[in-house]
């Protein structure tokens, strides 16, 4: 199946990275070496258990919510996983299937309209040209493009439109209101803010069309020929770039069957309308891939911007892009062109130098700096119709599984009590305790924690925790959440003097978003400096409901 993975990625050898490969409790600081060159794999040889990514492949081949759907893992510098399942091309309308003989299977190598994570390409061009000097990130962009700089937008910067606080509205119907290319370029550039600039956070497409016609009046040629001859060339994307020639078509995922505008089943043109009206080539939507070419993308952004010898951006520039600009903005993390830390689609590989981007059409892709991992997810969701539904469950799953595989090793001895998923319970028998000692390890979405409960019958009582080490919440709590920090923790609990009480560690969830989990090790149960539970030595004494014993 890896055999598609192309001459990008058709390197066997890779410089090791020195790190602790398949650790997800050793998080990596600054970037992979810059000749970790992708391999074909598997999760075992990669350090991983395979297990999770098992459960998340089989979640996303039966789900509803799209045709069929390409997924990659990697994990520093192995590609661990490559699976493709159901359908690229299953209907000729929007309602009717084609014959089964005429339907499209999905590929490994089946080239998506990956939507807005066309910005990304146009996010790195720009900042090529402030490499280049040409341009500064700070600087007004009425001062490369003075007929921006009208209705409100004078004072907007570049930096403003790479991290969407530039006060512009999400989108404008260019290809209804607007006669041809030039009157609607012209409409972007008139448009007034719906907000005053560096006010509020908005995701605006009109933020990146900006930053197309920007990159191509600096550099004198189209967007599309300068993402080839700087990124997809030097990085050798075979299969990458705006308006796919026919003879690529029966590989590319057909995406909606449209109507207004009348274009029927979109296949082989970009799906976007206001792209489609540009030519197929804008700032915020127009480029095709794979989901082996976007993981190369990634392992260069991984590696410091550079991939097989061939720089794209400078190690400075990709700092930049992974750094959050956004912190007056609480929710809304955003480095230079890469959105940061989304628990919604990054799921367990959240952190604040987690980056990625999503499409409209059902595309995906994460990149992990701290274990050195991608994940890509490459759906037709909008094929037939675009009412299909949100795929995040999906994209949050792939993320998940990956997080999951890698390791999280007990503090001490051979084994620590771990759960994925909330409602599981860990209990002691009756003890006449005084004070509570355990290590947590806990990757968990903000709403979510692990509580200890004292009992005595059927009456319980939440017990504060006092929580030490790095991303450890300050003081005393009733819950331990949060992610990022990837370390454990060493938690103290003071128990009030009173009979034999029975205590139960409870991890409770919403239904919404879910980490890694939560892991248990070293746990100490004393009266007066007398040990009346030792984890470690009488594991037997712990009833886990929901709770594994685990190696890793």
């Amino acid at each position: 199946m890896l055999a598609q993975l192309g001459a990008a990625v058709a390197v066997l050898a890779i410089t090791a990275g020195g790190g602790p490969s398949g650790r997800f409790d050793r998080p990596q600081e600054g970037f992979s070496p810059p000749t970790t060159v992708l391999r074909a794999g598997s999760p075992e040889s990669a350090g991983l258990d395979p297990a999770p990514i098992e459960t998340a492949k089989a979640a996303i081949a039966s789900s509803p919510l799209f045709p069929g759907a390409v997924s990659l893992l990697a994990h520093d510098g192995v590609v661990v996983d490559l699976t493709a399942t159901g359908k690229a091309v299953r209907y000729i309308d929007a309602t009717t299937e084609l014959p089964g003989d005429q339907q499209v299977s999905m590929r490994t190598d089946t080239i998506f309209d990956v939507a807005s994570v066309s910005k990304l390409f146009t996010s790195i061009a720009v900042l090529q040209l402030a490499e280049d000097g040409k341009l500064a990130i700070g600087e007004r962009v009425a001062t490369y493009l003075p007929e921006f700089g009208v209705n409100g937008k004078e004072a907007i910067t570049v930096e403003q439109l790479l991290t969407h606080t530039s006060g512009l509205e999400p989108f404008i119907p260019l290809w209804r209101d607007w006669p041809d290319k030039p009157s609607r370029i012209k409409a972007v550039m008139d448009h007034a803010p719906s907000a005053p600039p560096g006010s509020t956070y908005t995701y605006s497409d009109l933020n990146l069309i900006t930053l197309g016609v920007l990159v191509e009046q600096l550099s004198g040629e189209p967007l599309d020929a300068v993402v080839a001859k700087r990124i997809t060339g030097p990085l050798g994307l075979q299969d990458t770039g705006y308006t796919p020639p026919a003879a690529k078509r029966s590989r590319i995922a057909a995406t909606e069957y449209q109507t207004s505008p009348a274009r029927g089943m979109v296949r082989g043109e970009v799906h976007d309308e206001n792209a489609w009206s540009l030519g197929g080539v804008a700032g915020h939507a127009g480029v095709f891939s794979t989901a082996t070419d976007l993981a190369v993308l990634g392992q260069a952004i991984l590696n410091g911007g550079s991939y097989r010898g061939k720089r794209v951006l400078r190690e400075a520039s990709v700092r930049e892009m992974l750094t959050n600009h956004n912190a007056a903005y609480p929710g809304n993390a955003h480095g230079l062109g890469f959105e940061l830390d989304q628990r919604w689609y990054m799921g367990g590989l959240s952190g604040p130098r987690t980056a990625g981007h999503t499409g409209f059409t059902g595309t995906s892709l994460v990149l992990d700096p701290a274990s050195r991992s991608i994940a890509v997810l490459l759906t037709n969701r909008v094929h037939p119709v675009r009412t299909n539904g949100s795929i995040n469950s999906a994209r949050e799953a792939l993320a998940t599984s990956l997080a999951r595989a890698l390791a999280v090793r007990p503090r001490q001895g051979p084994t620590a009590w771990y759960t994925a998923t909330g409602g599981a319970t860990l209990l002691t028998p009756p003890l006449a305790a005084t004070a509570v000692r355990f290590d947590v390890f806990v990757d968990t979405d903000p709403q979510d924690g692990l509580v200890l409960e004292a009992g005595v019958g059927e009456t319980w009582r939440t017990v504060p925790l006092r929580a030490v080490g790095p991303g450890a919440p300050g003081g005393e709590v009733a819950a331990l959440s949060g992610s990022g920090h990837r370390s454990w923790w060493t938690v103290n609990a003071i128990v009030p003097v009173g009979p034999h009480v029975t205590f139960r560690w409870r991890y409770v969830t919403d239904s919404r978003y879910t980490g890694r989990g939560v892991t248990i090790d070293r746990i100490l149960v004393t009266h007066g400096g007398r040990i009346l539970l030792n984890g470690e030595k009488q594991p037997h004494l712990i009833r886990p409901l929901g709770w594994e014993a685990k190696t890793r």
